[in-house]
């Protein structure tokens, strides 16, 4: 008994430690667009950042989910500078309760300056 709850406990612990991780990609190239007004203290300080947090819905047999960025006041030029992708616990789950079909995505991204 006291070995399965160790092993019950170990496969918990172990699920939220893998699961929980987030992944930025940054261009080198451009500038990103600022934000005077932005009072932010993370990596994002005196950027202007679009954050995503919705749930998808994917059919089982889809591999892929496109998300598109468009030119709009938050993202004048529609270009990319930085995106990070998260993934948490909660998404995890939802994913595995609902067999891929409903995912949880979080993304920050912040457009390119535009060149004048």
């Amino acid at each position: 008994m006291k070995n399965t709850f160790k092993i019950i406990v170990l496969i918990v612990i172990s699920s939220l430690l893998t699961s929980c991780y987030s992944i930025r990609l940054r261009s080198i190239n451009g500038t990103p667009q600022p934000d005077p007004i932005s009072n932010r203290d993370d990596y994002y300080r005196n950027m202007e950042v679009v954050e995503v947090d919705t749930v998808i819905k994917i059919d089982m047999t889809s591999k892929d989910f496109t998300y598109l960025i468009k030119e709009t006041d938050k993202c004048k030029t529609g270009k990319l500078h930085t995106v990070e992708f998260k993934n948490t616990f909660g998404s995890s789950l939802l994913s595995m309760v609902t067999f891929g079909k409903k995912r949880k995505m979080k993304i920050k991204y912040v457009c390119m300056k535009p060149v004048n």
